[in-house]
C-alpha cells in the first residue's frame, strides 16, 4: 500500500512541475507578444491558459483521490494539502498572463517605450515560479526562502517601471492611455510574483508544518 502511495505522490510532483512549466510558458509568451516578438501570442497564451486550467482540475482530482483512499496524516497530509493551495495560485498566474496578452492585443511596446524593464519583470517572475515549485518538489527550504526574498526584486522592478513610465508620460502626454496600460501590465507581473511567493510559503508549510506569511 505504501509503495503505491509513494508512486502517487511522485506523480503529483510530476504534474505540479508540468503545470509550473505551463505557467512559465504563458508568462514569457505574453511578454514576447507585448514586445512584438511573436505574431500569434494571443492564441498561444489562450491555449496555454486552457491547459493550465485543465491541469489544475487533474491535480485536484488526484489530490482528492489521495485524501479519500489513503487518508494521509502528518507530512503526507501537508504535501497534499499544500499542492491543493499551490495549484490555485498557479491557475491565477495563468489568468494574469492572459490578462497581459489581452492588453497586448491593443498595446504594443513602441520604440520610445522599449527601454522599460518589462522584460526583466517577466524573467524575474518566471524565475520565482520555477523555483517555488522546485522547492516543493525537492523539499528545499533554502530555495523556498530565497523565492520569498526575491519578491523584493520584482517589487523594486515594478517601482522602476512605474518611474520610467511617469518620465515617458511627461515627455509624451498625448499617449497617456498607452502608458497607463503598460503600468497595468507591470502590475500584473508584480501580482504573478506575489502568487509565486505564496507557492513558496506553501512549500515551506509542506516541509515544516508552519505557514509563513
Amino acid at each position: 500500500m505504501r509503495i503505491q502511495f509513494d508512486h502517487q505522490l511522485e506523480q503529483l510532483k510530476i504534474e505540479l512541475i508540468h503545470m509550473g512549466s505551463l505557467c512559465e510558458q504563458a508568462i514569457l509568451t505574453a511578454c514576447k507578444y507585448l514586445l512584438n516578438e511573436t505574431e500569434d501570442g494571443m492564441d498561444q497564451v489562450l491555449s496555454t491558459e486552457k491547459e493550465i486550467d485543465q491541469k489544475e482540475r487533474d491535480i485536484e482530482r488526484l489530490c482528492i483521490k489521495l485524501l479519500l483512499e489513503q487518508q494521509p496524516v502528518a507530512r503526507d497530509l501537508r504535501q497534499i494539502s499544500s499542492a491543493l493551495k499551490m495549484i490555485s495560485d498557479m491557475e491565477r498566474i495563468g489568468d494574469q498572463a492572459m490578462d497581459i496578452a489581452e492588453i497586448a492585443q491593443y498595446v504594443k511596446v513602441r520604440e520610445n517605450a522599449s527601454k522599460i524593464d518589462i522584460r526583466k519583470m517577466a524573467e524575474a517572475t518566471t524565475k520565482m515560479v520555477t523555483e517555488s515549485i522546485e522547492s516543493y518538489v525537492k523539499r528545499d527550504l533554502d530555495m523556498a526562502y530565497e523565492v520569498i526574498k526575491y519578491d523584493d526584486v520584482v517589487d523594486d522592478l515594478f517601482v522602476t517601471v512605474k518611474d520610467e513610465l511617469i518620465m515617458l508620460l511627461a515627455e509624451d502626454g498625448t499617449n497617456s492611455e498607452f502608458y497607463i496600460d503598460l503600468l497595468m501590465i507591470a502590475k500584473y507581473f508584480e501580482r504573478i510574483g506575489d502568487h509565486a511567493e505564496n507557492i513558496a510559503e506553501w512549500a515551506i508549510f509542506s516541509i515544516k508544518g508552519t505557514h509563513e506569511s
